[in-house]
């Protein structure tokens, strides 16, 4: 059992909502967090049908990948599906949490999911959304403090440098400070000039972690007001953002391409643009409608793109561009469930989060083939 919100909390430094794009409506729809969660059920989509699940399961919290509140209601009634989840919801104490474009940006999230399904190497971002920007990070710490400041900075993140971890530039010098009247200063008297051994640490942090490597900071220093300097650097920052390019293994008709796609996801039947016989390596997925990133995944220089929901016209921009489109439906996206159980079962196995997760078992793809 654990709190609701220290769930979240741990879904978000996975899944930062900064990640999600402009207007999505992500974040808690419905209920409350502040509350003991003994069970979680992971979905894709949140149906009545999967409401009725987490009931019979004794479900206190939804996470899903779709929000089932996209625009504002007018009235939340039994006339409605979506009223009719939300009272079910809170009848029964439910709360349900939606990450859309924040799980599909962030690293490890859909789109990279997808692509190991696929098989693809070397993958890269497909459409750039978020650059993590890069700082450093200097603090002045009294000498007898240093071990303690230090390690705190690298626990919370401070110091990653391509494969290395823990890096930080120390510098001894002289601290120079007095205590007003109103301090309760850690060293010194109010009213009197004092000059301490300090060491200034340097470390780089980014967009993505700064507030809780500085939160960080502030706990393990012994000084009331932390002297420290935040600096944007200059140096290219790492993005991030919706879709992935890579390589198969092996390159392979636009056919055997379009049957590994259909294995790789388990579904039934699927469509695509392009002639059958033409050789496919270089892969463009993105998750859900991608309709938008034909022309980016051609200029990217993508043999394929797959993605769901393509539009007639879209696939005639895609013949015109010579990129092949694969189209299995915009549920494959459904790879999350077990992907966010996994993420957060490790999570919470190291911050010792006793609850279970589970994944929904309910069918939410609306669509049937003869």
């Amino acid at each position: 059992m654990a709190n609701g919100n220290h769930i979240i909390e741990q879904f978000e430094a996975f899944a930062p909502k900064k990640f999600a794009l402009e207007g999505d409506p992500i974040g808690l729809q419905i209920g409350t967090l502040n509350k003991d969660v003994k069970r979680v059920l992971v979905t894709l989509d949140v149906l009545e049908s999967v409401v009725d699940e987490a009931i019979e399961k004794k479900v206190d919290l939804i996470i899903a990948h779709h929000p089932p509140i996209f625009s504002k209601l007018a009235n939340v009634t039994d006339r409605s599906a979506t009223g009719r989840i939300v009272t079910k919801c809170i009848k029964h104490d439910i709360a349900v949490y939606a990450a859309h474009t924040n799980l599909d940006v962030t690293p490890g999230g859909v789109n990279d999911w997808m692509a190991d399904a696929l098989g693809l190497e070397s993958c890269e971002v497909l459409a750039p959304t978020f650059e993590n920007t890069q700082y450093k990070l200097s603090v002045f710490v009294p000498t007898e403090a240093v071990e303690r400041v230090s390690t705190a900075l690298a626990q919370a993140g401070a110091g990653k440098e391509g494969d290395y971890s823990d890096c930080q530039f120390h510098v001894d010098g002289t601290g120079q400070f007095r205590p007003l009247t109103e301090a309760t200063p850690y060293i010194g008297e109010a009213g009197r000039l004092e000059r301490v051994s300090e060491v200034r640490i340097e470390t780089i942090v980014t967009e993505l972690n700064q507030k809780q490597v500085i939160r960080a900071m502030k706990q393990a220093h012994p000084y009331e007001e932390v002297a420290y300097d935040l600096i944007r650097q200059e140096r290219p920052a790492t993005s991030l953002g919706l879709g992935r390019i890579g390589r198969l293994p092996e390159a392979m008709t636009l056919r055997e391409f379009a049957e590994h796609v259909r294995n790789a996801f388990g579904v039934q039947n699927l469509r695509f643009v392009g002639d059958e016989s033409r050789h496919i390596q270089k892969v463009a997925v993105l998750g859900g409608d991608g309709n938008k990133y034909v022309s980016t995944a051609a200029f990217a220089g993508a043999d394929v793109l797959v993605t769901g929901d393509l539009y007639f016209h879209v696939a005639h921009d895609a013949m015109a561009l010579g990129l092949a489109v694969v189209d299995p439906g915009h549920h494959v996206e459904s790879v999350m469930k077990e992907g966010v159980v996994n993420e957060l079962k490790r999570r919470f196995e190291q911050k010792k989060i006793d609850v279970e997760l589970l994944i929904s078992t309910a069918n939410t793809n609306p669509f049937q083939f003869l």
